[in-house]
């Protein structure tokens, strides 16, 4: 019943609900109706995973506890995403992560999301924050060249091996996020790590084998020679590094 209510009060353009907890390696999706959220405790337990949708723009925090290895985890959009928590406790090895998703052959990878980050009160070992762009979409591999026709035992010439193709080149990575902080000033800079690197390159597509020469089968007494295997095709190149984002640090 809880949790029924909890998804209730979530489910509107403009929702509040009093305290969300994600348990111990475990994930929760925010619902994706919701477009600003505002809660008054977040809690994150050891290497839990607090999804966030596309559609999610701002989420409002009164308190915020990440634990160890925790996780929140922005689902890459067009729209930026702001995040403004009053407190913040952060756990060794938490992140928050508006990492943009990596190429596929069906779809071209996308940045890093936009985020704008506030914290008014914070602590922890570090502030962890991941925002580069997805890595590119790889290269086609080449197709294997045909094997040469075959001979008989005794007349024809045995086919020569076709050539394989050459390989793709690997398309660009995506771009990092652009990502503005807000800070206590008393927060120490050694321990902020902001990536907002261009995602990799796309693989290189590997070259296509060559195709087998023509042999005779099946002759006891006399065969044909045998024809010439074709030539390997050659490998593609990798995909160049998308360009890289920005961070703004403003101290409080």
């Amino acid at each position: 019943m809880r949790s029924l209510c909890l998804l209730a009060a979530l489910c509107s353009p403009l929702a509040f609900a009093q305290v969300v907890s994600v348990e111990t390696n475990s994930m929760l999706r925010l619902p994706a109706s919701t477009s600003v959220l505002q809660l008054e405790r977040l809690d994150v337990a050891d290497f839990g995973t607090l999804l966030v949708p596309a559609s999610v723009t701002q989420l409002n925090i009164g308190e915020l506890h990440l634990g160890h290895e925790a996780r929140i985890a922005i689902v890459p959009s067009e729209q930026g995403f702001a995040l403004k928590a009053t407190r913040a406790e952060l756990g060794s090895g938490s992140q928050i992560s508006a990492r943009g998703a990596p190429g596929t052959y069906q779809r071209a990878p996308s940045p890093g999301r936009n985020l704008d980050l506030r914290i008014d009160a914070l602590s922890g070992p570090l502030l962890s924050v991941d925002a580069r762009g997805g890595a590119g979409v790889p290269g086609y591999v080449g197709l294997d060249g045909a094997n040469g026709e075959e001979p008989g035992c005794t007349w024809g010439a045995a086919g020569q091996g076709a050539d394989g193709d050459n390989g793709g080149d690997g398309h660009p990575g995506a771009a990092g996020a652009q990502v503005r902080l807000q800070l206590p000033r008393d927060y120490p800079a050694a321990q902020i790590q902001v990536l907002v690197d261009g995602g990799t390159g796309g693989l290189a597509g590997a070259a296509g084998h060559p195709g087998a020469g023509g042999k005779a089968k099946g002759c006891f007494v006399y065969d044909t020679a045998g024809g010439k295997s074709g030539r390997p095709g050659q490998a593609g190149k990798p995909g160049p590094v998308g360009p890289a984002g920005s961070v703004t640090v403003q101290r409080l």
